[in-house]
């Protein structure tokens, strides 16, 4: 008999994880997208750092003004890459406090629901700071050279 209440215990913490997993999915997606941005900045930032050498002083401001432009983008990316890596540890926690909670029969709703929000609080500040380096990459394009 205290088997199947173990069973239908871990059954029911099972039950509770699954919708932060998949927001976990969700966070490791969104740190693939950053992470490749990143990859783009640094990429276009040593293709220009390459051509500055062979550059003449008017276009050598133009390059550097790019380049402070793209140092700025992957400040940002990576305050949104530091937020969202936080984000997935709290929300992982989350997991292993849910099943700790239901395994002890502890009640940690408070404790759960504080590494919850904690958890939305970093990854809205990473959307936003996603949101904003999306801003700056475009502006060029739209304002111009």
């Amino acid at each position: 008999m205290a088997a199947d209440i173990a069973v239908v215990t871990i059954t029911h913490a099972i039950q509770q994880a699954v919708a932060p997993v998949f927001l976990l999915a969700g966070i490791g997606a969104l740190l693939n997208v950053l992470t490749n941005r990143l990859a783009r900045i640094i990429d276009r930032s040593r293709n220009l750092h390459a051509r500055l050498e062979m550059l003449g002083e008017e276009r050598s401001a133009t390059v550097h003004d790019e380049l402070g432009v793209l140092s700025l983008r992957a400040r940002i990316v990576n305050r949104a890459i530091g937020f969202s890596t936080i984000s997935a540890l709290l929300v992982c926690t989350v997991i292993a406090t849910l099943f700790m909670s239901a395994l002890a029969e502890w009640k940690g709703a408070y404790l759960v629901a504080g590494l919850f929000i904690m958890a939305m609080l970093c990854l809205i500040i990473s959307l936003c700071s996603f949101l904003r380096e999306i801003q700056l990459g475009t502006r060029v394009i739209l304002n111009g050279p």
